[in-house]
């Protein structure tokens, strides 16, 4: 998979100098990848067995976003698997368990009376598991989850998803165009889920019915963290990404009004120190 000039035009014209980053299920383990520490696979199984050690999986908590984030700084791959999940979230939305544990509803919603704090991000835990039943992630179709740039892909391998990260004058660009291309006034998603399901689960989600949907993510307070200020998360299927790369000088990023907000992206790069 190779589209090196055209990207790197791409990106030009978005004001975007961050490669973006693909992500494929595969069984090839890529070399000095990044990620979380191992740990015993969990299950709800598992988990009314009473055979979770909680204390360790808390001890060892990784942000799924946080990950990626060390690969991105590293310009590494980051990788998952069902012993390498970071979070309880990661590993039922990377697809390695199915279904959610018990404790999740409480998890994000109000949490349990003196065992957990809640997050405080569903309101009732009757709200938090209508929202697990409706996400219902896909199985992992292989045993690794992997996330790296685009420019990493060897020849035959293909992403799942492509997913940019940019600050909002950019964002607009990569949202706009995919209105362009794909001519449906409803393609940019951004539904309600943690940073991963917004690079991961949703989009595989959407392909998985069969719907070219990009997923504007980065809203979960708890991964901001791993952004950059400011920064947003713009994923799309690997099919909408091509068309991006071979349609985009059609479209308004080759105006006077894109040449307008390229200048704010500038401004932009300077405020932040990014020149």
């Amino acid at each position: 998979m190779k589209n090196d000039d055209r990207l790197a035009e791409f990106l030009s014209a978005l004001g975007l100098d961050e490669e973006p980053m693909g992500v494929i299920w595969t069984d090839e383990e890529p070399e000095d990848c990044v990620s979380p520490k191992p740990q015993t696979p969990i299950s709800r199984e598992a988990e009314e067995k009473g055979e979770i050690d909680w204390q360790s999986v808390m001890e060892n908590f990784a942000c799924v976003l946080g990950i990626i984030w060390r690969a991105r700084k590293k310009n590494a791959a980051a990788c998952f698997d069902a012993e390498r999940f970071g979070c309880l979230g990661g590993a039922f939305y990377l697809g390695f368990m199915n279904p959610y544990l018990h404790m999740h509803p409480p998890f994000i919603s109000t949490g349990i009376p003196g065992i957990i704090e809640g997050e405080r991000y569903a309101a009732s835990p009757e709200a938090a598991k209508a929202f697990f039943d409706a996400m219902d992630p896909p199985k992992a179709a292989a045993r690794y989850c992997v996330v790296k740039r685009i420019g990493q892909f060897k020849e035959g391998e293909v992403p799942v998803t492509v997913v940019f990260f940019a600050r909002p004058e950019a964002m607009s660009g990569l949202a706009v165009l995919t209105a362009f291309i794909t001519a449906d006034i409803d393609a940019v998603r951004s539904p309600f889920g943690p940073g991963c399901s917004d690079v991961v689960t949703w989009p595989a989600k959407y392909l998985k019915d069969n719907k070219e949907f990009a997923v504007l993510g980065g809203f979960d307070p708890s991964c901001r963290k791993f952004l950059k200020t400011d920064e947003m998360t713009f994923a799309v299927p690997y099919s909408l990404y091509e068309k991006m790369l071979n349609r985009w000088e059609e479209s308004f990023l080759t105006t006077e009004t894109w040449k307008n907000q390229k200048k704010k992206i500038e401004r932009s790069k300077k405020a932040w120190g990014e020149e």
